[in-house]
């Protein structure tokens, strides 16, 4: 894959199961949705259509209709200007039948430097989880010297898409 103006050189990382690179705090969820093909629908919906974002407390400032490999999805924690920029790149999508998701990840700008990933999957027992796979470090001083505050600001973050998702599906 290109560089594409991404800040860090694992693109893709976060597909698959293997091991997310070294260097970087790791984030990894798999949390029930619920079960049966009407809520992987609606979670995936809500996925592709960045409600789980907005419903996670961001606003989406520029986004495509829906997730396409090189797209910029733009989103903001907080008011606008004094409020963080949070600009992304998509860098792959999953589209298959029981699978779907996308993964992206930073560009300048970015408080962090790394990749999230996220994928609702429909399993042949018919349960419909949510998964998140994401691999980050701080990419500004102010970010660095966060430290744990900025460790918790990505747990609230992590538990407010799981919670969206779950209440939109």
């Amino acid at each position: 894959m290109g560089h594409g103006g991404y800040t860090y050189p694992e693109q893709g990382a976060t597909r698959g199961d293997d091991p997310l690179p070294a260097g970087y705090r790791h984030v990894v969820r798999r949390e029930r949705l619920g079960r049966g093909e009407a809520t992987f629908r609606r979670a995936v919906d809500a996925l592709f259509s960045w409600r789980m974002h907005r419903g996670a407390g961001l606003a989406v400032v520029t986004a495509p209709p829906a997730p396409a490999a090189g797209e910029v999805v733009v989103t903001r924690l907080g008011p606008p200007v004094v409020g963080l920029t949070i600009p992304c790149r998509i860098v792959y999508v999953i589209d298959e039948p029981r699978r779907q998701g996308f993964g992206y990840g930073t560009l300048p700008g970015h408080p962090a430097r790394g990749e999230e990933a996220f994928l609702v999957e429909w399993t042949d027992a018919d349960d419909v989880f949510f998964v998140i796979r994401a691999f980050s470090r701080p990419a500004t001083a102010l970010a660095r010297l966060g430290g744990p505050v900025t460790r918790l600001v990505q747990d609230i973050a992590t538990n407010r898409y799981v919670r969206a998702l779950r209440r939109l599906a």
